[in-house]
């Protein structure tokens, strides 16, 4: 069963990085509300990876959901739901450290291809600084709550880029 902090976690997530930020791409873009591209190439691309992003962003959630018995949102060292309680090292866990990010960002070029517009990239280029920072807090505490076993996995595991 979900508890209420579960779903806070969840729902800001939601709320932030599938709603808020890709709003602010449009805002910023200077496009007009409803906006589709004339190239069918740019909208199949686009969506494809929208989709490709929201895919693997949700099964990293559900991952860590069920086998870490935990949420992921973390921000900056406080707890905005219950942390995960094992380490989360298979799934897609074992192609990069971050796949539910790496699924945010495939998610923002997909939109950034459907802008096809130079200023929503500020917002992006503010999110993968912002939340890069969120990560290096985020390795401090895996690294104080799991030891020797985090500190291998993040010599085996990249951050962002998948490792065969």
């Amino acid at each position: 069963m979900m508890n209420k902090s579960h779903l806070f976690g969840y729902l800001l997530g939601l709320l932030v990085f599938v709603i808020g930020i890709p709003a602010l791409m449009w805002l910023v873009s200077g496009r007009a509300w409803p906006y589709v591209p004339d190239s069918a190439l740019l909208c199949v691309v686009s969506v494809l990876l929208v989709v490709c992003g929201l895919a693997l962003s949700i099964y990293s959630i559900v991952y860590m959901r069920v086998v870490g018995k935990g949420n992921p949102f973390d921000a900056y060292g406080h707890e905005v739901a219950p942390r995960t309680k094992n380490l989360m090292t298979d799934g897609p866990y074992r192609l990069c450290r971050n796949p539910m990010l790496v699924g945010i960002y495939i998610y923002d070029v997909g939109v950034l291809i459907w802008l096809w517009s130079l200023l929503p990239l500020l917002i992006v280029l503010a999110e993968v600084i912002l939340l890069t920072l969120q990560v290096r807090s985020e390795e401090q505490r895996l690294e104080k709550d799991f030891g020797q076993e985090y500190l291998d996995y993040k010599k085996r595991v990249g951050r962002y880029v998948f490792r065969p």
